[in-house]
């Protein structure tokens, strides 16, 4: 199929108002729509966060980075089989080292995300609580008592 063929379908199933495309869950009305695209509970957060940390101490431990493997800091089993391959003038240690250098960085930046998302979904449900217990707090009485759906129905017009 030509290009400008291909081009011309899919601007016109574009215009289709029955294709997907974005779609909002909800506009001014404070109603969610009929089938929400993302719902998260704070359960779903805590076993992400879970998996992020326990794969973080996995990977820490298993992945051959530059220091892991000898009980040295300064080289592991690759690192080592690498300087003994180009002792011995063969070519590959210098690209086992290559091999090495990507690997370690790759590692380390599955690392760091692992260590993100763990810390900013802690982070995002400490917040989030926090947020709740303001909101809860702010829609009382001075005397403690709730405040009432229709007291409430007129800060959301």
């Amino acid at each position: 199929m030509a290009f400008d063929q291909e081009w011309a379908e899919l601007k016109s199933a574009a215009k289709d108002p029955g294709a997907p495309g974005m779609r909002l869950d909800h506009v001014g009305t404070g109603q969610p729509g009929p089938d929400p695209a993302l719902v998260v509970h704070q359960d779903d957060l805590g076993a992400v966060g879970h998996e992020a940390f326990r794969l973080h101490g996995l990977l820490s431990k298993k992945a051959d980075i530059a220091g892991a493997g000898s009980g040295r800091s300064d080289s592991g089993s690759t690192a080592r089989a690498a300087r003994e391959l180009s002792a011995h003038h063969l070519t590959m240690g210098d690209e086992l080292y290559t091999t090495l250098s990507v690997w370690d960085s790759q590692v380390r930046t599955v690392l760091q995300m692992c260590a993100h998302i763990s810390n900013h979904l802690d982070y995002s449900k400490k917040a989030h609580a926090q947020d709740d217990r303001t909101l809860a707090a702010s829609m009382r009485h001075r005397d403690g008592s709730a405040v009432s759906a229709s007291e409430i129905s007129k800060y959301v017009k």
